[in-house]
Order: structure tokens, then C-alpha cells, then sequence
């Protein structure tokens, strides 16, 4: 039945193809038997490469060179806006917080084998001293400053002094300053509002400083603090994303030089996909499109789906030059890929265009790029294939079999393969309903599971363990305890007045007593408490009294103007999911508490961001999952104009579904990368469930019987998207190796889902089209080019 089926399919390819084309050349624009009509696009583009290759390829590689100049404006971006958007709400008065009262600090950790030595604490004071002077820098204390207050402004000379002073010295104030006789630190108060390139720029300076320094022997200083864990990360950032394109690019030469040995030439996807990706850099450069630590994802992604695209039209072609000569298989390759890959690319940006409305910029800037990165692959594979063709004269491999001949021995195993899908697809088209049902209930365990995945938004469990940053924050929590603050901005027509001032005091000690994981808190009351023997004003001169000898410094830290003013609670070192809780407790407390008339309160900070940051991924993940759908569907309603166009969406539900079991089982977290798994798999499986979609439709249009149709769809389709599939596995299992958790978890899912993909697209679909054919009726092809059924 093979040979049969083979020998009518290669008969249609000629005697159908003549009597089907003109009829979907008319529906498309081209040119019929009456005349010649406006040439579409693809028929345009066709002859253009055909009659002027020179000129199209001097096009081309003009876009090229501008690709390249925008690569170097490409930037690197991460503290809090790569996480919450400026202009909502929350993001507008959290970047309003730290203009004004965010003050981030750069700690110097000394560790020796004895701190408390006069040659260390003469280099400590050195060091401060000359740090004061930075710009940026508002401040800078240490062990040195309350050695040097008991002592009449000079530093002790002698370690009995030292120790004298210090045994003397309020206990706590000690246990931060000197947590140890082999460590203390030094905090460094930068001005407040500073940009995130202020805060690079001074951990630079000062890490020079430190470097030129001379320390005595023995004694190591470390650079610390939010800023310095910034600036390592986004250097990791910047050498991670090199070796994972490197790794993925390697990895697509192994996959091609494995799976598309078959035809000639087969590296030359690898090559079109690295000019893909370097007009996605580019473009981003361009319109100013920073990388973020989820964006790093995308590249490997890229190369991965982009290398598809390559091997679809390099396949096609190499069918096609087999009957025919390179003029008449840069047209039909055009012609027919062209479009059916446009509408399969098409599908799979709007997978990435819903995540445009995720909540997190940086998941945002990854369906930014996601998308760009197709395009730019889907026009570099539709150019450079035929224009290669032309200038090496393409020749393949393999003439094609007479008809009716046995293959010849040793034949290749892609064709073998070949064979084993169309037996595969026409047994599954003959029993549609046990498939669909099996893989349908796997699907509904897997979205009942999927609510069960745990939801991950510390920043410090995204970036590598063992990342020096990381392990001197651990460090400074250690000893130092939590960093962290829970800012409440309280906004009235006077925060200073007496009433205000109770409200802010009572509410601030209410907190720190009911609250186990709030340690203190300093706000205005505070201040005016400490400055006022301990006494809140009763009345508003006292009160005015009170804050004029307040230093101006102090002072702004925790009032601006008569308007507005922070309370800043202290908290324990605690997981997001407990800081989360506290956030929503505090704010329930807020409105239990029954501010004054016309008095405002907000929660804000990093700490609130993040907690926040796990409702959005799991709003977020599901928004974008059904936005993707909703695409999906009105683009393929709108393609097809017809109810079996949501055939290719049906396997999509099934994979969506596994992914949230195999997350589940695998014990992998939700995070903003993860987050975008059900958008992206729909815009992976997209294409190829809509590829085997259109190749049976071009196979109905011949006037091949359905079930028929299916197993050519899938023998000639499914060979090519397994070969590319598999590469996109490759490009993907390049995320797998990264030191970042958030990126090699993502890679572990994206590689389980492209396999899924594949099983959807070969399997499921075959018997979705069979449904859809009994009890849809006829093909749209097979309706416009007058083929009865």
C-alpha cells in the first residue's frame, strides 16, 4: 500500500498540481488561464530572486549592516524595572519611594584574623575616609566611628583601648558593627534616588579604591550590598548569554549535521539562523530594547524555533529541485512554503505577542523579542535559501525514485522515518476517538496539577548559588540580619500635625507587636520621639520645634514637605511567600486601623514588589495562556473563515495541559521565565500542527482521498518538523547548562515541551483532522479549486 500511495502521490504532484494551482493562484492574486492579474507578494518576491539575485541579495545584506550597527547600542538592564512597570499604580509610587527615600547602602566586609587590631581599624579609617569623598555617596560608617566618638575623635592607638571602648559599647550596637573578632563591616549610604547606572558607576569606584588600596597582610575587604549584587549579576548576565548562544549554536550544528544529513548542504540553517539572531540583536539595539535576565531565554529560543523555519524551506526546496530546475523550485518553494510558513510564524508571534500584556516588563521584553527574532528568522530563511541555491546551483543529493521502483538499498533512515509517520498518521486517522480521549484525560490531570506548581519571586534564588555577590549578602544576613524594609508612604494635607503624628506612632508600634517578623520601625514619630525626651507633641508648635533640630539629612529621610511621610518597618530574613503574607496582613491592618480623616496609606518597596511579583506570575501565566488562545483562534478563523480552522489549536489545549503536569512531577517552580510556558508552547506547536494542517489541505486540493491526504501531510511534513523539532530541542537544551536556575529550569520544561509539540503535531493532530473532516466537510483548498469530494 506504500508503493501505492507513493507512486498516486508523486502522479499528483504533476497531473493535480496543474489543475488545482490555478484556482488557488486566483484566490491568492497570482495569475490564471484568462490573463495575468497583480502578483502577490510571494509570486513578486519568486521572480525577483529569479531574475535579479544580485539585487535582492544587495537588499538584504543592506539590512544586515544596519542589524549590526544596532547591535552595538544593545544595554544591559536589572534591578526594579525589569520587574514592575513605572506607569501602573504600585510601580509609579515605588520608583516615587526611592527618588526620594530609597536609600541603597554598598557594605565593605574585613575579615581577618583579628579586626579589633590597630593597623586594621587605621586601614577601615583610611578607607571611609577616602569613600567619603565619592560622589554619590551620602554617607559612610563603620566600627572606626564609635571607636573614635568614645575617644575623643581619635582613633585608639592601642588594642586595650579598643577593647575598653568596645566592651563598653551598647551590645547591640556592637553585635552589628563587630559581629565577630574575625569580621566587621562598613555601610556606605548612597544619596537617594540614585539610577541604577549611579549605583554601577559608584560600586566601580569604589572597588577601585579598594584595589589600590594597600590592607595590612592578611585582611580581605569585599565589595557588598544590593548595588554590587546588581552589577556581578548583570555581568553574569552578559557572559551567560554568550555561552548559552555559543552552546546552542554548537548544539544546532550536531542536531542538523544528525537529522538533515539527507540533503545537501545541510549546515546551511545553521547559518541562516545566526543572521536571524544577529538582526534580532540589532532591532533591539535599535529600538532600545534592554537585556534582562528572562531575555537571556529568548536567544536560545530563537535559534531554536528560527532554525525551523530554515529547515522547512531548505526541505521544500530540495523536494522540490528533485523534478524540477532551481528557477521552478525557488517558485514553488516560495509560492507554497512562503505562505503556509508565514501563517504558522504568524501563529507563533502571537503566542509571544501575549505576553506584550504581561504584568513584568522583563516577560514582556521577552515576548518583544521572542517576536522580532521570528520575523527576522522567517525573512532570512525566506530569502537566503533560494538566493544560496542560485549562486552554489543547488543540486541534491538524491535524484528522486522512479515511480514504482523499490528504494535502494541502504536506504537513508530519515526515509525510512518518512514511511513509519505515514503508517503512524493513517492508523490514528482511522481511530481518532481512543487517541483524542487518552491524550484529553493526560491533558485534564495535567491543568489540575498545574494549579499545584509553587510560584518563585526572590530575586537571590534566580541567579547562581554560588555567584560571590550572593554569598556576601548571605553573609551580611547572617550577621548583620535582614536588609530588608516594608516602607509605608502616609500622605495627608499635613502629616505633621498631631493627629497624623498619633496615627503614624500608634500604628508603627501595633506592627512591631503584633507582628513576629517585624523587628522596628523608624518613621517622623520616631525622630520627634528621640528628639523630644521620648514625648510625642501635643500641639503643632511643639511639634514645628521639635523637627527644626532635627538634622536636615535625618530629616528627609522619613518626611517630605508637610504632605507626605514613610514609616520603615524592619523585618526578619523570611521566604517571599511569608513576606507576602506580611504584606497583605499589614495592609489589612491599614484599613483596620482607621487612619485620620483625609489621610492616605500605601505599602511600597522591594520587598512588597516581590511579594506582589507572585500574584502577578500566577495572574499573569494564565492571562497570557487564553490571550495566546484567543489569537490563535481569531487569526486561524480569519485565515480560513471556516469552524475546522480551530483544528490546529485542539492538540495546543492537550500540550498546554502536560506541561502542567510534567512541572508538577519534575518539582519545578513558576517563575517570570517560566511563567511564559503555555504562550510560548502555543506559538511552538502552532506551527507545526498549522504545517500539517496546510500540507493536507494542498493534498485534498489534488483530489487525494482524506485519510490519504493525512498520511502524505504527515509523512512529507512530519519528517521535516521532526528533524527541526529536534534541533529546536538542541537550541533549547543550551538553556539547561546555564548557572542561572531560572534560566536552566526553563530550559528543562521548554525541551519537555517541544517534545510535546511534536508528539501533538504527528500524533493528535492526524486524528483532530480526520474529526474535523467527518463532521466539518469540506476543505477550504479543496472548496476554492473545485474538487469534489
Amino acid at each position: 500500500m506504500d508503493k501505492e500511495l507513493a507512486a498516486s502521490g508523486r502522479q499528483n504532484d504533476d497531473k493535480g498540481a496543474r489543475a488545482v494551482t490555478p484556482a488557488i493562484i486566483a484566490e491568492h492574486g497570482g495569475e490564471d488561464a484568462g490573463g495575468t492579474c497583480m502578483k502577490n507578494p510571494y509570486e513578486w518576491l519568486a521572480a525577483a530572486i529569479n531574475n535579479h539575485t544580485w539585487t535582492v541579495a544587495g537588499v538584504a545584506a543592506a539590512i544586515f549592516v544596519l542589524a549590526l550597527f544596532g547591535l552595538s547600542m544593545v544595554t544591559m538592564q536589572t534591578g526594579d524595572d525589569t520587574y514592575i512597570d513605572k506607569n501602573t499604580p504600585r510601580g509609579a509610587l515605588l520608583d516615587h519611594y526611592a527618588e526620594t527615600y530609597g536609600s541603597d547602602a554598598i557594605m565593605l566586609i574585613y575579615e581577618t584574623d583579628s579586626v579589633r587590631s590597630p593597623d586594621v581599624l587605621r586601614y577601615i579609617d583610611h578607607i571611609q575616609e577616602d569613600l567619603r569623598n565619592e560622589r554619590y555617596v551620602a554617607g559612610v560608617s563603620g566600627v572606626v566611628d564609635l571607636l573614635k566618638q568614645a575617644n575623643g575623635g581619635t582613633l585608639p592607638s592601642s588594642k586595650a583601648e579598643i577593647d575598653g571602648i568596645i566592651g563598653q559599647a551598647p551590645p547591640e550596637m556592637v553585635e552589628r558593627m563587630l559581629p565577630s573578632d574575625l569580621m566587621t563591616i562598613s555601610v556606605i549610604a548612597l544619596e537617594p534616588g540614585l539610577t541604577m547606572e549611579a549605583q554601577m558607576r559608584v560600586v566601580e569606584n569604589i572597588q577601585s579604591a579598594v584595589s589600590t588600596s594597600e590592607p595590612p597582610p592578611g585582611l580581605a575587604v569585599t565589595v557588598s550590598g544590593n548595588p554590587a549584587f546588581s552589577k556581578e549579576m548583570e555581568e553574569e548576565m552578559g557572559g551567560q548569554m554568550g555561552m548559552l548562544i555559543l552552546a546552542a549554536m554548537l548544539l544546532m550544528v550536531l542536531a542538523v549535521m544528525l537529522l538533515f544529513s539527507h540533503v545537501r548542504y545541510s549546515l546551511l540553517p545553521v547559518g541562516i539562523v545566526a543572521v536571524g539572531v544577529i538582526m534580532t540583536f540589532g532591532f533591539m539595539g535599535l529600538f532600545g530594547i534592554p537585556i534582562s535576565m528572562v531575555v537571556i531565554g529568548a536567544f536560545p529560543v530563537l535559534i531554536g524555533i528560527g532554525i525551523d523555519y530554515a529547515i522547512q524551506f531548505q526541505a521544500r526546496f530540495d523536494e522540490e529541485i528533485r523534478r524540477g530546475t532551481i528557477p521552478e523550485a525557488i517558485r514553488a518553494t516560495i509560492t507554497q512554503m512562503g505562505p503556509s510558513v508565514l501563517i504558522a510564524m504568524s501563529a507563533t508571534a502571537l503566542g509571544f505577542i501575549a505576553m506584550f500584556f504581561a504584568p513584568v516588563p522583563m516577560v514582556a521584553d521577552f515576548g518583544i523579542v521572542c517576536t522580532i527574532g521570528v520575523i527576522s528568522c522567517y525573512i532570512a530563511a525566506l530569502v537566503i535559501v533560494p538566493i544560496f541555491a542560485i549562486v552554489t546551483r543547488y543540486r541534491p543529493k538524491r535524484e528522486a525514485p522512479v515511480a514504482g521502483t523499490k528504494p535502494a538499498t541502504g536506504e537513508p533512515i530519515m526515509e525510512r522515518y518518512d514511511r513509519f509517520l505515514g503508517r503512524l498518521a493513517y492508523a490514528v486517522a482511522k481511530h481518532p476517538l481512543p487517541v483524542i480521549l487518552l491524550f484529553a484525560v493526560v491533558a485534564a490531570g495535567g491543568f489540575y496539577l498545574d494549579e499545584k506548581v509553587p510560584i518563585s519571586s526572590d530575586e537571590k534564588t534566580f541567579v547562581p548559588g554560588d555567584m560571590p555577590a550572593l554569598l556576601s549578602l548571605e553573609k551580611i544576613t547572617r550577621t548583620m540580619g535582614s536588609t530588608s524594609t516594608i516602607p509605608v508612604v502616609v500622605i495627608a494635607d499635613d502629616v505633621r500635625s498631631p493627629e497624623t503624628l498619633a496615627w503614624i506612632d500608634r500604628f508603627g508600634v501595633y506592627e512591631q507587636e503584633h507582628n513576629d517578623k517585624i523587628i522596628g520601625v523608624t518613621s517622623i514619630a520616631t525622630l520627634i520621639r528621640e528628639y523630644n525626651d521620648g514625648v510625642l507633641p501635643s500641639t503643632e508648635r511643639e511639634v514645628d520645634n521639635v523637627t527644626a533640630r532635627i538634622p536636615e539629612e535625618t530629616l528627609k529621610r522619613y518626611l517630605n514637605g508637610n504632605m507626605e511621610a514613610v514609616l520603615e518597618f524592619s523585618t526578619v530574613d523570611m521566604e517571599m511567600s511569608v513576606a507576602r503574607d506580611l504584606v497583605g496582613r499589614m495592609q489589612g491592618d491599614v484599613a483596620w486601623s482607621n487612619p485620620p480623616a483625609g489621610v492616605t496609606v500605601k505599602i511600597t518597596g522591594q520587598l512588597e514588589m516581590f511579594a506582589a511579583l507572585m500574584d502577578d506570575i500566577a495572574d499573569s501565566k494564565t492571562f497570557m495562556t487564553l490571550l495566546g488562545f484567543a489569537f490563535i483562534l481569531g487569526f486561524m478563523i480569519l485565515v480560513y473563515r471556516k469552524f475546522s480552522a480551530i483544528s490546529p489549536v485542539i492538540p495546543i489545549v492537550f500540550i498546554v495541559g502536560w506541561n502542567g503536569a510534567i512541572m508538577y512531577l519534575l518539582g519545578l517552580d513558576y517563575t517570570p521565565l517560566t511563567a511564559v510556558l503555555g504562550s510560548m508552547t502555543i506559538g511552538v506547536a502552532s506551527e507545526y500542527t498549522i504545517l500539517i494542517m496546510e500540507r493536507c489541505e494542498e493534498e485534498l486540493a489534488r483530489g487525494v482521498e482524506f485519510l490519504d491526504a493525512i498520511q502524505i501531510a504527515v509523512q512529507k511534513i512530519g519528517t521535516a518538523i521532526t528533524a527541526s523539532g529536534m534541533t529546536t530541542v538542541f537550541g533549547f537544551a543550551a538553556l539547561t547548562i546555564s548557572s542561572f536556575n531560572i534560566i536552566s529550569n526553563f530550559g528543562i520544561v521548554t525541551v519537555i515541551t517541544v517534545g510535546f509539540s511534536l508528539v501533538g503535531a504527528i500524533v493528535v493532530m492526524p486524528a483532530v483532522l480526520a474529526l474535523m473532516y467527518r463532521f466539518g466537510g469540506r476543505s477550504r483548498v479543496v472548496a476554492a479549486a473545485g474538487v469534489p469530494e
